[in-house]
């Protein structure tokens, strides 16, 4: 994993850029998908076929991990690494996180139309969320990490909330906290135990030019 540049992650080590989120060389396909067919990595529901963009001015997160996992699309079959409808997602988990000057934004499929949400502009009164569980394929912005720990098994996870832990062998990462400013990123899903959009605001917006998070 890398870090944006200029941002460091306490404990002495400074990264140059957090410019994309991947899954390690070390996920083995196979083996993680055997791993949601048994139980071992949570898949809570089936995605749609659309990715969503999400960004906010900073988030800051309490307990935070970051494994590798699957979304697997309707109909697809979770047990086919192989199956196009499966996709490999880095998971992010963070126990109590909150969202200044949210936006999330989604296309219609063969529509030129965008679902927009806005919330959390205030920033005395941010959006809120707890145990909050990422399948995301990339993410930007400014990152530093309190007491981060890189290369922990992913089944020994403790600090990112219920159900944020991978199967035994991989690859994860953790941390007491995060910080991200100009947070950027695409996913999958999120799913929350709540999730507070303080000043929601939701729209549509259409046409060739119709509005999008980033």
């Amino acid at each position: 994993m890398t870090v944006a540049q200029g941002s460091t992650v306490k404990g002495g080590t400074r990264w140059k850029r957090f410019a994309t989120v991947v899954v390690p060389a070390s996920f083995i396909a196979g083996a993680i998908v055997f791993g949601q067919a048994t139980g071992a990595i949570a898949a809570s529901f089936n995605v749609s076929g659309s990715q969503f963009k999400v960004s906010a001015d900073r988030l800051e997160g309490t307990g935070f991990v970051q494994y590798g996992g699957f979304a697997t699309e309707k109909g697809g079959d979770p047990r086919n690494p192989a199956d196009p409808k499966n996709h490999a997602v880095a998971v992010s988990g963070i126990a109590k996180a909150k969202l200044f000057n949210l936006c999330q934004s989604v296309k219609v499929p063969n529509l030129p139309v965008t679902m927009v949400i806005h919330a959390g502009k205030d920033p005395k009164a941010p959006a809120e969320a707890t145990d909050l569980l990422i399948d995301l394929t990339s993410l930007k912005g400014d990152a530093t990490f309190d007491n981060i720990q890189i290369g922990i098994d992913a089944s020994d996870l403790s600090k990112g909330g219920v159900n944020a832990k991978g199967l035994q062998g991989s690859f994860a990462q953790q941390a007491d906290g995060v910080v991200i400013t100009g947070l950027k990123q695409v996913a999958w899903s999120t799913t929350a135990g709540t999730f507070k959009l303080t000043g929601l605001d939701l729209s549509l917006s259409t046409g060739p030019n119709a509005e999008e998070c980033f």
